[in-house]
């Protein structure tokens, strides 16, 4: 049994480069993957280029001081 079978990860940037490539090893290795990125687009097509073991996660960010209302 491999170590990483059954075991979760969570890959930023997990659509493209190396974070894509390290994302096909674990899947590859029984790793179950979260991948998180920016653009739906390229997370779907990243989802559907490994097949199986994996999951997409868009996510958002901002810097605090870009909003100086307190609401942000």
């Amino acid at each position: 049994m491999n170590i990483l079978e059954g075991k979760s990860a969570i890959i930023t940037g997990g659509n493209s480069g190396i974070g894509l490539a390290t994302t096909q090893k674990l899947v590859e290795e029984g790793t179950y993957v979260f991948i998180s990125g920016r653009r739906q687009s390229e997370l779907d097509a990243a989802v559907k280029l490994i097949g199986k073991n994996v999951t997409g996660v868009q996510t958002y960010y901002y810097l605090r001081q870009s909003c100086p209302d307190p609401q942000c």
